[in-house]
């Protein structure tokens, strides 16, 4: 490890497990104190206790504007400062077999988590940022708000929100400089793939999302499955000093998914 965040204060949301744990992980191994929040009240105190006095837990639903406002309080309270905004906190809603079988009952739910918490999220950081000196703010989208597809219409839709709302902010927040960001993971192995599933047993479970990694695979340039390791390099990058001339961005982690098709090669006879 590099230090390359030492001195810095972050907010990571949703970093009690998943991709948010990864970037907790990464940014205290880099230096810097880490405000946690996460609905998972028993994994972000175990990870609170593990990780010790560079982190701050604060079990956290993110649809209620004013819990997201209390992580970046809890930040310039304890820690003295605000560097570096994570919104990573999001639900995938439920998968139906056809888009005529959604009865968008969870239209609510995931709009709140990935659409209306990371807008406060980005507000409440930069309310803190402008007046000292900048920052980052990091948005968690996906490639499926990038790529259209069947399939967690409302997911689709609400990442595809964020990737528009970033790069307004972005545009709106440059004269403080604070930059604004967007990561877009695809096919990094989480358990989100499978909380999107409806009524199905474990074994079908495992077989859906066997299916659907399969598909990944052959959809996917790189044959290297990602990792959560990946996603945190892309927000150590964004969260330090080398990316001080970016902003507005939307990087795909997704081993070239999002590039376009991949071309098949036959044998030569």
């Amino acid at each position: 490890m590099t230090g390359e965040l030492e001195g810095k204060v972050a907010v990571i949301t949703g970093g009690a497990s998943g991709l948010g744990e990864g970037l907790v992980r990464r940014f205290v191994a880099e230096g810097a104190r880490v405000v946690v929040g996460d609905i998972d009240g028993d994994a972000g105190a175990r990870l609170a206790a593990e990780l010790g006095e560079r982190i701050r837990f604060l079990e956290s639903d993110v649809a209620d504007v004013a819990q997201v406002t209390r992580l970046v309080t809890t930040a310039v309270e304890d820690f003295g400062g605000l560097h570096v905004m994570v919104n990573n906190a999001g639900v995938s809603g439920k998968m139906f077999g056809k888009f005529l079988d959604d009865d968008l009952a969870d239209f609510h739910q995931v709009m709140a988590v990935n659409v209306l918490a990371v807008m406060a999220g980005t507000r409440d950081a930069a309310r803190h940022m402008s007046g000292n000196g900048g920052g980052s703010i990091i948005n968690l989208t996906s490639i499926g708000g990038i790529q259209a597809g069947g399939g967690v219409m409302t997911y689709r839709a609400s990442k595809a929100a964020v990737i528009q709302f970033t790069k307004s902010a972005a545009i709106d927040l440059a004269h403080y400089e604070v930059r604004v960001n967007a990561i877009a993971p695809g096919n990094i192995r989480t358990a989100i793939v499978r909380k999107s599933a409806v009524g199905e047993d474990l074994q079908r479970l495992e077989e859906f999302e066997a299916k659907i990694r399969e598909q990944m695979r052959n959809d996917r340039p790189l044959k290297r499955e990602g990792t959560v390791d990946d996603v945190a390099e892309a927000a150590l990058y964004f969260a330090g000093d080398r990316s001080r001339y970016v902003t507005g961005t939307v990087l795909p982690i997704d081993g070239g998914t999002t590039a376009g098709k991949v071309i098949v090669r036959k044998p030569k006879p």
